[in-house]
């Protein structure tokens, strides 16, 4: 197909966020793009924005804002696990510039302790972190975008 090329990366958050900010623009509530087998359908206003890959031929349900994190522990210590990215964003530490880090490695953490802020689509989700224990290590950095599934900190689950 002309236009297209195997390295052309339809997620890209920048070109993602160029569609969220065209919507705005010219006051569109949904866009609904399809390329060969590839769609992105984003909505704005009560319901909640949405990416999605699929087969054209194939119906999804829509998927909630934020999924739900995913624990993988690591190979050389099942007692550590990591806390993963729930979406495609941008990784903040703290709330503000000015304030300090949500947590630092040695800080003991609960499941509903926030962790960090994950932006998306001018969107904020504090992402909290669905495990006791105490931060090991912290492996995503400030302003840095940060991939679906992409370990962001690990976590000692022995308390």
């Amino acid at each position: 197909m002309a236009g297209s090329s195997p390295n052309h990366d339809i997620f890209d958050v920048r070109k993602i966020r160029r569609l969220v900010e065209l919507m705005k623009e010219h006051d569109l509530n949904e866009i609904d793009l399809r390329q060969e087998n590839t769609r992105i359908q984003l909505r704005r206003g009560d319901s909640p924005m949405l990416v999605q890959s699929a087969p054209q031929s194939v119906a999804l349900p829509a998927a909630p804002a934020v999924a739900p994190l995913a624990l993988s522990p690591p190979v050389d210590d099942p007692h550590t696990v990591s806390i993963t990215s729930p979406i495609v964003g941008t990784f903040y530490s703290a709330p503000d510039p000015d304030a300090p880090p949500f947590v630092k490695v040695g800080d003991h953490v609960g499941p509903e302790t926030t962790v960090c802020i994950v932006e998306a689509m001018k969107v904020f989700n504090e992402i909290p972190s669905e495990v006791a224990g105490k931060i090991v290590a912290v492996l995503a950095r400030n302003g840095e975008p940060v991939e679906f599934g992409q370990p962001m900190f690990k976590v000692d689950t022995r308390q």
